[in-house]
């Protein structure tokens, strides 16, 4: 069984649940599950040196099944297009959101990851009486949550939430490619590769990579000390 825990070990984050702004005390895992809408959520992209962080949250409907759906790492891209197109068919409703490459540089790629998460709940039409959420940390949403360790593979809105997020991800670092095609965008989806690592000895960093994530940080200073300007389009 997956582990489970709806305390949210984040100081920045309420536990779900919390309401007017103030911060809930530690939740005690409930016995029984509210009867109502649960939505997955899920991310992609917290590793890349580049792009944005994006998550997405789904809630399936029981009546129109989704077959093949799993943790979208151990799929096929092929496999992961058709569910992509699935999953936006015959879902309750879904959301995919995001936060920038600045709010990255700003607020660090975990409470980037909580903030994208955040978003994707908000952005549901219908509001769910649960969230699950992969990993061990929980964003802070006024929903009841509890986060699940090993979602993504076990819990089939998670599922669902991690093939949204990684197309969406996947098809922007896309167009990124033809914005900057020196970096391979399109093959290595921002991760720190060999081809990519050479790709920024070569060029130094653009406007989309990551600022404060070492192997780009070390592009921005000379041996003199001078610092050096991010490409942009």
């Amino acid at each position: 069984m997956p582990s489970r825990k709806s305390s949210n070990p984040e100081p920045a984050a309420a536990a779900g649940g919390a309401r007017g702004g103030r911060r809930s005390p530690a939740q005690r895992r409930l016995e029984w599950d509210p009867v109502g809408l649960m939505a997955g959520v899920d991310e992609a992209g917290r590793g890349p040196l580049a792009g944005p962080v994006v998550a997405a949250a789904v809630i399936l409907d029981d009546a129109r099944r989704i077959r093949g759906l799993n943790d979208s790492k151990v799929l096929t891209p092929l496999q992961r297009d058709r569910l992509f197109d699935q999953i936006r068919e015959k879902a309750l409703c879904c959301s995919i959101a995001q936060a920038s490459v600045e709010e990255i540089d700003q607020l660090n790629i975990l409470h980037a990851t909580m903030l994208a998460m955040k978003r994707a709940v908000e952005g549901l039409w219908l509001k769910p009486v649960k969230v699950l959420v992969d990993g061990n940390r929980l964003p802070a949403i006024d929903v009841l949550a509890e986060a699940v360790v090993g979602g993504d593979a076990t819990v089939k809105a998670i599922s669902a939430a991690s093939i949204l997020a990684k197309v969406h991800r996947d098809r922007l670092c896309r167009t990124l490619d033809e914005e900057f095609p020196q970096y391979g965008f399109a093959s290595h989806k921002g991760y720190g590769t060999p081809e990519h690592l050479e790709a920024l000895r070569l060029h130094g960093a653009c406007c989309h990579h990551r600022k404060f994530f070492s192997p780009v940080a070390a592009t921005f200073a000379t041996e003199d000390g001078a610092t050096i300007s991010l490409r942009v389009a």
